[in-house]
């Protein structure tokens, strides 16, 4: 069996802490793959066979696209693709924001995908996105980020709900999730211009924003003998770390093609511009198949897709809510999953591509079913696969706390993960 790599997993912390954005986490995958040799295309532009040759990517808001595309290794070969997605639960921005009571200006938010809305409370909360400007008349992007604790979302006293620990908490997200930020009435304009003021950028040129709340506590290493990462969004930006490390990685001459699709919006449907359900990886195989004077259809025929996404662990306090004679460990390796009511893509061809990988790799695997009587969650998998028509298979890293502001993995699965990702790219069907 492989020795582990917590390096990689150490790695993945520092990644995770730099990404609290979708437009952040692509902004540190393009400066990665730059750093890598990797030269940013744009899609505004046209593509010759030069232009896409080598080590290649483009962003497109919260998503990116990279591949690395060798003349000894024509497309009809077929592409190793890996997909995951940038985006986790989140609160975010409301255009018109300001809002308050009691002498307390609050910031009015959206439950952005599937939260867990009680892992908010009581947490020292930054800001991050991005926000769009008037640049003399162009439109221009900006990052933003806030990363010291501007914002809480204080939980009622226990005295004024006694009954919080018999009955449970109830959120509405309307009345309860909006945070505390600053004295004072309800004032509109008061939080764009105190942000303005805050990263450094005029109040009045601003045209809209994508703004969201972040946790600030940093990932950190967890247990006795440090066996665990508890971080935020482990979901899905585990996955993206080991696509984009094991592109930075792979023996560029051996196997396929391969290719990396990040994609924003998946915790919300996949249906956008930039999301996997939109036209964004169709593009760009067109693009490189034009590019290349190849027909696109023989190499898809010859491609497979992972779809790479967080897995549930067996939670120790809930093993009633996971499927019998399933049971999935953290640092067990990487989780294929499979849905008979294709909620995952994975079929039989798919998970024997994925345990082979596993297998050339030399890493543990796990397989996962959801209990027949619970309804299962989904990927980018069947859309990408239906989008495509290539053979997906869902696999992901096992993890805890799926969708809270902290989640956990297995310090040993990123680099279990890496490894198996390494073996796919390399093989050659």
């Amino acid at each position: 069996m492989r020795p582990a790599e917590p390096q990689i997993s150490d790695d993945l912390a520092a990644f995770i802490d730099t990404a609290p954005s979708p437009f952040h986490a692509v902004a540190e995958v393009a400066r990665r793959l730059t750093g890598g040799g990797y030269r940013e295309l744009h899609e505004n532009e046209a593509w010759g066979g030069d232009d896409v040759a080598g080590g290649r990517f483009i962003r497109r808001g919260g998503s990116i696209v990279a591949w690395h595309l060798s003349p000894d290794r024509p497309l009809r070969s077929g592409v190793a693709i890996v997909g995951a997605h940038t985006d986790s639960p989140n609160l975010r921005v409301k255009p018109q924001p300001d809002t308050g009571a009691a002498g307390i200006r609050q910031l009015g938010v959206e439950v952005y995908g599937g939260a867990l809305l009680n892992s908010w409370l009581d947490r020292d909360l930054g800001l991050s996105g991005r926000i769009v400007v008037d640049d003399a008349g162009s439109l221009r992007e900006q990052l933003v980020l806030v990363d010291r604790a501007v914002l809480r979302v204080p939980q009622l006293a226990i005295h004024l709900d006694r009954e919080i620990n018999t009955n449970g908490l109830q959120l509405n997200a309307q009345q309860h999730l909006k945070p505390m930020w600053s004295h004072g009435e309800p004032k509109a304009g008061a939080f764009i211009s105190w942000l303005a003021d805050e990263a450094g950028f005029d109040a009045d040129a601003v045209r809209g924003w994508d703004l969201m709340v972040h946790d600030l506590q940093p990932s950190s290493r967890l247990g006795a003998d440090s066996q665990w990462l508890a971080a935020p969004r482990i979901d899905n930006l585990a996955s993206c770390h080991a696509a984009v490390h094991t592109l930075l990685d792979v023996d560029v001459e051996a196997g396929r093609t391969p290719l990396v699709c990040l994609f924003d919006h998946e915790e919300v449907g996949s249906n956008s511009a930039r999301g996997a359900a939109g036209s964004l990886l169709p593009t760009v195989l067109r693009r490189l198949a034009a590019a290349t004077g190849e027909p696109l259809e023989p190499a898809l025929a010859r491609s497979t897709c992972i779809s790479a996404d967080g897995a549930h662990a067996t939670h120790p306090n809930y093993a009633d809510r996971h499927e019998p004679g399933h049971h999935i460990a953290l640092n067990g390796g990487p989780v294929i999953k499979r849905n008979s009511n294709e909620r995952y893509a994975t079929d039989a061809v798919g998970q024997a591509v994925a345990e082979r990988a596993c297998r050339d790799a030399d890493v543990p695997f796990q397989r996962f079913v959801v209990r027949t009587d619970m309804a299962c969650g989904s990927t980018i998998g069947p859309v990408t696969a239906a989008q495509l028509g290539v053979t997906t298979v869902d696999v992901g890293i096992p993890q805890l706390s799926m969708h809270s502001a902290r989640e956990v993995c297995g310090a040993d699965d990123p680099g279990y993960f890496a490894a198996f990702l390494d073996a796919f790219m390399r093989a050659r069907e």
